[in-house]
């Protein structure tokens, strides 16, 4: 029996805890290790949110992933001998620090914690949703991509977030999002059962135990989950389940230290729990079905069945490993664009002497970075999401230029890249390479709310797993104690370019839509070009920007010597294709009052170009990497997020 600690003992100090385990040597700069095992201890100093003095009109409000909570200021590394665990929710990483204690595996921690996060971070991830996973077996060496993306119903058309139908041309209300429109057949739990049984050893009945008794028990509503329900307020309203849930009865959001109980959601989990099955045949189906065909206050409703549900299978993917800097970088390969774009990235600075522009005045905050250092990262991105935004899709539907990764991966094509690239001025919006159709590029659209877990167990697999329901709190649709995605809004909406030829992540029935997550595994060389040992496990939520997390912070361990922890909780900074680049306004080390001019990062930038938006970014990135005796671990401080680790 896992032994588990509730919210309601422990309390919720604004964005200050962190898990170590008793007993784990580190560094210096290593925080101390608690109590006992799996104890919930503080680390960093908290600072809540400040009122941005961004001009209004020069922020891209769009691209914020979820809402902005603060930061904490020197947090520390978390080290360990045997195993870590990283995840989003201070309670999530405490189950899974008990499962891999108990001598489970990474992929039998990663169930445990999604059962967890889906309760206690409900706007992120939950079982309405989907993942991409990688997953590295030890004893075979092998690396594995597990494809758990929503899918469009069968009787999806291309205009189906477009207009209510052929007849009836008029935009799906209340707005496509909070429509039955935005909803994609939820892949989470279906791809959960398929990697446990190839790769779990706890029974699967056990997983969720501890969901089920904080469900039972209740929990204490987390700053961070306060703020979101504030924010999404007038939108939960419309929906009676999740009115009832996350509001007080006057209508008001219930506010942080509030304690929820979810028997719904248990009793769901308990299905699950005898049968994965359940989720997609029975009862839950046909409460999904109904849910997304809802037509209470006008609502437009989604076309999926129960058919859809039963039919969904998770995709085995070929995974996308690429080398920088000697180590092997592996990705997930489309229908993510996360992997494609961070390794076309890592590509064109390999070309640059990343390690002359390390950041200077390097501290626990990970430094100010340098004015070169941002703006070669940031060119590099542009030209990555580039081709991302014109030729990445559901490659089951759409192929990759010269039918593979490696066209858009090509050294030779990589070597061209680069050359774009001025130490002077910056491209401002880049073109994409030339390889005939699919597309002309149409805006991208925003991507949201995603949660992500980094496991390493004690035998040495691993697990990078980023799971989302899109936007926070998904298509504000709770059902069964649990929200559904919005994961449609993912595909474009226009289904016809400019040029008027097929839009590549067009809606289609049965087709994935694109995302930008990137879990993502490193490996140190081995014998004669082979894959060697483990070196990182890494990844973040945060929509679009996942990419621009990603790469700054393999940069940051690989290029700028920095630790995990320094380099999570670096300055967040990178550009997607446009002429705006994003500099982390809520980071220690930024100034950016008044619009950032007083910042000399920010003024160094727009003296090459850039449009810099000091908006503050909301990332969840955790790494764990590998040390003299084990692993050091890292989470990001403008989360929640948590590291543990324990001993063999």
């Amino acid at each position: 029996m896992m032994r588990f600690w509730s919210a309601r003992r422990v309390g919720w100090p604004l964005l200050a805890v962190v898990l170590v385990l008793a007993g784990c040597a580190g560094d210096q700069s290593a925080a101390p290790p608690p109590a006992g095992p799996c104890d919930i201890v503080a680390n960093g100093t908290p600072a809540p949110r400040a009122e941005s003095s961004t001009e209004p009109g020069n922020r891209d409000t769009t691209a914020a992933p979820e809402t902005a909570t603060g930061y904490r200021t020197d947090m520390t590394t978390v080290a360990a001998t045997g195993f870590a665990v990283a995840t989003a929710n201070p309670l999530a990483t405490q189950a899974a620090c008990q499962v891999l204690r108990d001598g489970g595996t990474a992929a039998d921690a990663i169930v445990t914690a999604q059962a967890v996060l889906g309760l206690v971070e409900p706007q992120s991830s939950g079982l309405g949703g989907g993942g991409f996973l990688l997953y590295y077996d030890a004893a075979g060496g092998a690396v594995q991509a597990y494809d758990g993306r929503e899918v469009a119903p069968a009787a999806a058309t291309e205009n189906y977030l477009r207009w209510v139908s052929e007849a009836d041309k008029t935009d799906p209300q209340p707005d496509t999002r909070a429509s039955g429109r935005s909803i994609g057949v939820p892949g989470v739990v279906r791809m959960l059962a398929d990697v446990h049984a190839e790769h779990g050893e706890t029974p699967w009945r056990d997983l969720f135990t501890p969901a089920v008794a904080l469900a039972d028990d209740g929990f204490d509503i987390s700053p961070r989950l306060a703020a979101a329900i504030a924010d999404a307020a007038p939108q939960l309203r419309l929906d009676a389940d999740a009115a009832a849930y996350f509001l007080e009865p006057d209508g008001s959001p219930k506010s942080a230290q509030s304690v929820l109980t979810n028997p719904a959601y248990a009793k769901t989990l308990g299905a699950i729990a005898s049968d994965p099955e359940a989720f997609y045949t029975g009862e839950i189906a046909r409460n999904i079905v109904a849910a997304v065909a809802d037509t209470s206050g006008g609502r437009t409703p989604g076309l999926i069945t129960v058919e859809d549900l039963a039919g969904y299978r998770t995709k085995m993917r070929e995974p996308l490993c690429t080398g920088y800097r000697g180590k092997q970088i592996c990705g997930m390969p489309p229908p993510s664009s996360g992997g494609i774009a961070v390794a076309a990235t890592l590509g064109m600075l390999e070309h640059f002497p990343m390690d002359q522009h390390k950041p200077t005045d390097v501290d626990l905050n990970g430094g100010r970075p340098t004015v070169m250092g941002v703006h070669l990262i940031s060119e590099a991105e542009r030209l990555a999401y580039a081709d991302r935004d014109r030729y990445v899709a559901d490659t089951d539907f759409v192929p990759l230029p010269g039918g593979s990764p490696a066209t858009l991966l090509g050294s030779d094509y990589l070597v061209g890249r680069a050359a774009l690239i001025s130490p002077d001025r910056t491209m401002g919006t880049a073109q994409p390479g030339e390889f005939g159709p699919p597309i002309a590029p149409v805006p991208a659209p925003p991507e949201h709310g995603t949660s992500h877990i980094s496991v390493v167990d004690r035998q040495g697999n691993a697990a990078s797993f980023t799971t989302t329901i899109e936007s926070a709190f998904g298509a504000f649709h709770m059902v069964d104690g649990f929200l559904l995605n919005n994961q449609l809004t993912d595909f474009s909406a226009e289904p016809v370019g400019p040029d008027g030829v097929p839009v590549a992540n067009r809606l289609q029935p049965g087709k994935r839509p694109r995302s930008t997550m990137a879990p993502t595994l490193i490996f140190e060389p081995g014998a004669a070009g082979a894959r060697g040992r483990l070196y990182a496990v890494t990844g973040s939520p945060g929509g679009a920007t996942i990419i621009q997390f990603v790469v700054k912070t393999v940069v940051g361990i690989l290029d700028w010597g920095l630790d995990p922890q320094q380099a999570v909780s670096s300055v967040d900074f990178g550009a997607a294709n446009s002429p705006k680049t994003n500099v982390g306004g809520e980071h220690p080390s930024i100034d950016a009052s008044d619009d950032g001019d007083h910042d000399p990062l920010v003024r160094g930038l727009r003296e090459l170009g850039h449009q810099v938006d000091v908006g503050d970014q909301s990332s969840g990135l955790s790494a764990l990497v590998r040390g003299t005796s084990g692993w050091i671990g890292g989470a990001d401080p403008r989360r929640e997020g948590v590291v543990m680790g324990g001993s063999n």
